[in-house]
């Protein structure tokens, strides 16, 4: 937002900065983790199997990671339909590379998925999978960014 003018502020495609593209996918990975360790700690004391707990984990990091977007932009005073309209457009593509990515490596850590929350491999696969899918989504981010997609779209209602 423009403050001087109260309008949204212009944004031009091009390049977008590293620091740009880490906050976006910092903001991204907080809600993609509080869903998925939310939906694996449920799934696993209900003692659900793999498929299941996953689907619910991968559910819930969605809905979380929308979430924190949603409540940014209607704080900004953008009405509910836009703001869902803003939310989906600007986290799906980095919430679904990131949830690729991090359940990928916790399905190919032998023993993972057997693992339970008191096991220290449960832990390890799920951090380090968060870690790598920040890493390789942290660059989907900056390119999005600087062609106007993505986190641009959130930026344009602050």
């Amino acid at each position: 937002m423009d403050h001087t003018t109260h309008e949204p502020a212009k944004h031009t495609h091009g390049t977008a900065s590293w620091g740009t593209a880490v906050k976006a996918t910092l903001h991204c990975l907080t809600g993609c983790a509080i869903g998925e360790i939310l939906g694996m700690v449920i799934g696993t004391a209900l003692g659900w199997g793999n498929v299941p707990t996953m689907v619910l984990a991968i559910g819930l990091a969605f809905l979380f990671g929308y979430s924190f977007t949603l409540f940014a932009v209607l704080r900004a005073g953008l009405g509910l339909g836009a703001a869902i309209k803003v939310a989906l457009a600007a986290d799906t593509v980095s919430i679904t590379v990131m949830e690729f990515v991090d359940n990928a490596i916790i399905a190919l850590t032998p023993g993972a998925m057997d693992a339970h929350l008191t096991d220290a491999l449960f832990w390890s696969a799920l951090l380090g999978g968060f870690a790598v899918a920040f890493v390789i989504t942290t660059p989907v981010n900056k390119w999005m960014i600087g062609r106007g997609k993505g986190h641009a779209i959130v930026h344009a209602h602050h």
